[in-house]
């Protein structure tokens, strides 16, 4: 079939996004998600689309989970918002977005400390910067919020230099460190283990290349793995879904319920936590859902461009 373009609204702005975009088509294996972010380019966007293809082509590996943990993901929202998705997921592990331009130190800690709240001393919670911190800022940030008992920082700096240097820096404190945008926006994934620079490895299907390649990455790279989202629809958790139950080892809860942070779905039963657990099942998109959520002509056209620029660089 041919591949159609979704436009689906974000509940809360979320790194500066407020509309999601992306595309779906089915192939022989099932359906696939191509939803680069419009700040990839050129070669950028080969893994994603890569992914895609392997969903609808070739399927994924069998399965050795039949459903995953998953955590609550909280935006860089207020503190009573904050409590209330946190509340509201049903999920014992938290991730919050914190170092959010325009906010402060003050506004993290105070979502955390509403989110610990929530989840009481059995909850885990996680922070998640982006790399939006100095290794400065990041050590005096990470050294106040662990007052509230962080289970890791994740991508708290930019580069996996920073990240080394961190991590030596909090050595002894048991704050431990996640790698996000240094695996995945890398051209050598396996250089934030050659430099020590992380205790975890977060792992996200489309940028990485699909499921097989992501599996590879997991098997070298020797850290545990955490399994997170894109922000897709439940058509791309389905795939991220597929990695986590392929895992041979599960040490940490996924951050694969993020599809509430959508304002609408592709499918009539959205992949969406219950319990703090999501299903290892198959999925169908419904057609009202797709013609209801298509993009505009212009959008369609902008998409319809990317993805024939895309495959004209992987040569198919």
């Amino acid at each position: 079939m041919q591949p159609i373009t979704y436009r689906i609204p974000m509940r809360t702005r979320f790194r500066g996004i407020t509309t999601r975009y992306g595309m779906v088509w089915r192939g022989p294996a099932g359906w696939g998600e191509w939803s680069p972010f419009l700040d990839y380019d050129g070669a950028e966007l080969v893994p994603w689309l890569r992914a895609a293809d392997e969903a609808a082509e070739q399927g994924w590996p069998e399965p050795v989970r039949d459903r995953v943990e998953v955590n609550a993901t909280v935006p860089a929202v207020g503190p009573e918002q904050a409590a209330e998705l946190a509340a509201g997921s049903g999920c014992r592990t938290a991730k919050i977005k914190v170092a959010e331009p325009g906010q402060t130190l003050a506004d993290d800690l105070a979502r955390v400390a509403a989110v610990r709240a929530t989840l009481g001393p059995a909850g885990r919670i996680r922070v998640d910067a982006n790399g939006g911190w100095s290794v400065e800022a990041a050590e005096t940030a990470l050294r106040q919020l662990d007052e509230h008992e962080l289970e890791y920082a994740e991508q708290p700096c930019r580069t996996v230099e920073e990240l080394a240097e961190l991590r030596r820096r909090l050595r002894g404190s048991g704050i431990l460190i996640a790698a996000d945008e240094s695996i995945r926006r890398a051209e050598d994934p396996y250089r934030v283990a050659e430099l020590a620079a992380a205790d975890i490895a977060v792992l996200k299907v489309q940028p990485l290349g699909g499921v097989r390649a992501a599996l590879q990455i997991a098997d070298r790279i020797g850290l545990p793995v955490v399994v997170s989202s894109a922000l897709e629809t439940s058509v791309g958790i389905r795939a991220g879904l597929a990695l986590a139950a392929a895992l041979p080892e599960l040490p940490y809860a996924c951050g694969l319920n993020t599809v509430p942070l959508l304002h609408d779905d592709l499918v009539d039963r959205p992949l969406i936590a219950a319990g703090g657990w999501l299903d290892v099942s198959g999925l169908e998109p419904a057609p009202d859902r797709l013609e209801r959520l298509a993009a505009g002509a212009d959008e369609q056209r902008f998409w319809q461009a990317r993805l024939m620029q895309t495959r004209a660089l992987i040569g198919t």
